[in-house]
């Protein structure tokens, strides 16, 4: 297990990083999770033995549910708080309340705390905002962020799910205000779904924020289980929960490369998908998440996988997006200057 730098930090995470939306299984979150308490510790326990220093969850998992059995499954495990990287996530539906989501004040204050007493801990390592509140000034949300920071119950602030002006709007209050600012993104990134790569990783790059992967095998299409017809075996989260958004028939061309790569190297199809992740230069860290621990132990090993530059190649070719303006105006442009 390699760590890297998260963002404009001192603070290093482990390149993969263990997503607990699994665990609870309430609401919505049922076709995703459901695992009870004695299945968490095991997964836990099995991603902190290989290295995995970083855990990722969520005030709206399962209702909360989620960070209770997070805060729990430490607890049980004995594993020392110090030596971990706990983030969570403020944004979603707590209550039916007119207050009860949302970037406020009011209401992040409010979850902060709750998040805290859920886990059953004194601070968060990583706090970030669950997407945009289009009700709530960014600079409400800024200035909240920063108070809880320098009341020592969070260590850094990120965000998740925003577009690049969202981001770079923040970026910019933040620097003039001298406050806290977003060390990372937590977003949507596959080799089967490469829009981030569009408007977001330049950004990132050029402003040094950290890249937290969800869903690095498109809600489970790169898991090795499905063929061109969508089937799979019973219980399979996309048969279940058809989520996030992909391009299906560019998905399978991709499948039609990595199958018979994963046979060449020993390994399984979603080794090689997060493998990929893993040789992206804006990439810090990617979220894995687990029902079995058979699979999370598969996907530990694609930390072991190396790619020749011919088949990164022959990868980025059968994945690569289509070129839309104004990216393929500022290639043309930019061409001189690159010589």
């Amino acid at each position: 297990m390699k760590y890297t730098v998260l963002g404009n930090t001192g603070l290093k995470v482990s390149e993969l990083c263990l997503g607990t939306m699994t665990f609870g299984g309430k609401g919505i979150w049922t076709a995703i999770g459901g695992l009870e308490q004695a299945a968490a510790d095991e997964l836990m326990k099995k991603a902190t033995e290989g290295g995995i220093n970083f855990i990722d969850t969520a005030n709206v998992y399962s209702e909360g549910i989620s960070e209770q059995m997070t805060g729990k499954a430490i607890r049980n495990l004995q594993l020392k708080r110090d030596d971990l990287v706990i983030a969570s996530k403020v944004r979603g539906k707590m209550n039916d309340g007119p207050n009860g989501s949302g970037l406020s004040r009011k209401h992040i204050m409010h979850e902060v705390e709750a998040s805290l007493k859920r886990l059953n801990m004194d601070y968060i390592d990583l706090y970030q905002i669950h997407g945009y509140d289009e009700l709530t000034p960014i600079e409400e949300t800024l200035e909240t962020l920063d108070n809880i920071v320098k009341s020592g119950k969070v260590r850094y602030i990120g965000c998740s799910n925003l577009a690049a002006w969202h981001v770079m709007k923040a970026a910019a209050y933040s620097h003039y205000h001298r406050i806290s600012s977003f060390v990372s993104l937590q977003a949507y990134y596959t080799i089967a779904g490469r829009e981030l790569e569009r408007e977001l990783v330049p950004l990132l790059k050029d402003q040094n924020i950290g890249l937290m992967v969800w869903s690095p095998l498109a809600g489970g299409l790169l898991s090795g289980k499905y063929n061109r017809n969508m089937e799979a075996e019973a219980g399979s989260r996309r048969t279940n929960f058809d989520f996030p958004m992909v391009n299906k028939e560019r998905a399978f061309n991709i499948i039609d490369v990595l199958e018979p790569m994963a046979k060449e190297k020993q390994a399984s199809v979603a080794q090689l998908a997060i493998a990929w992740l893993l040789h992206q230069s804006v990439v810090t860290t990617v979220i894995i998440g687990a029902k079995k621990t058979a699979q999370l132990e598969d996907n530990l090993k694609s930390t072991e996988i190396k790619f020749t530059a011919e088949e990164l190649q022959k990868l980025d070719e059968v994945s690569k997006l289509p070129a839309e303006y104004p990216a393929w105006m500022l290639e043309r442009q930019g061409a001189d200057r690159r010589k």
